[in-house]
């Protein structure tokens, strides 16, 4: 779920907390610009902020323009501001997925390319839910725990389709980008470092 930051502008925060149930997306208040700036434990990565005037803030020394949203052009119905949120959450959302950097490679999961050095391989989405589940966890994986996590079978039903799939996509890139080390196993099962 995103979130949507409202910085001094309490009535928008008491009409969007008010039917909280009906949206899809959290909202947090803040009273003012420092407050929000000094939580360090805020993910504003594919966050929204709205604040009733048109403040710069600075989140780990970066500028949040990209998040932020301004309504010069009040009043509006409330249907039309929650499109506009909505919109703009979904704009996030879409650009925080076209880079996504692994290893030295640069993951696109909206083309679905895994580009290096001007290069793109094309990926299935079997591919990036594999690479994405190798990298996030940062830990080595099991032929059953990736049964489990990525096609959804049980303990004991016996297959080789991990074996087949990590293959078939470690030589589409050993093939492509001539990197023998971009998947890597042991005993102790695959990982990506």
């Amino acid at each position: 779920m995103q979130n949507v930051f409202i910085i001094n502008f309490n009535s928008l925060y008491e009409i969007l907390d008010e039917i909280k149930e009906n949206i899809s997306f959290k909202v947090i208040k803040f009273e003012n610009k420092e407050d929000f700036e000094k939580n360090n434990k805020l993910d504003v990565k594919n966050c929204l902020i709205i604040s009733k005037n048109n403040i710069k803030l600075l989140k780990n020394n970066k500028l949040l323009d990209k998040n932020f949203l301004n309504f010069d052009n009040l009043p509006l119905t409330l249907k039309k501001l929650l499109e506009i949120i909505n919109i703009k959450l979904i704009q996030l959302k879409f650009n925080s997925q076209s880079k996504m950097i692994i290893k030295n490679y640069e993951l696109n999961l909206n083309s679905k390319f895994l580009s290096r050095d001007n290069l793109n391989l094309k990926l299935t989405e079997k591919e990036i839910e594999i690479i994405l589940y190798l990298n996030n966890l940062k830990t080595k994986h099991t032929v059953l725990d990736l049964q489990k996590n990525i096609w959804g079978y049980t303990a004991n039903m016996e297959t080789h389709t991990v074996e087949t799939h990590i293959y078939r996509l470690r030589k589409k890139i050993i093939n492509f980008f001539k990197d023998n080390d971009f998947i890597l196993s042991d005993k102790n099962g695959y990982f990506i470092l």
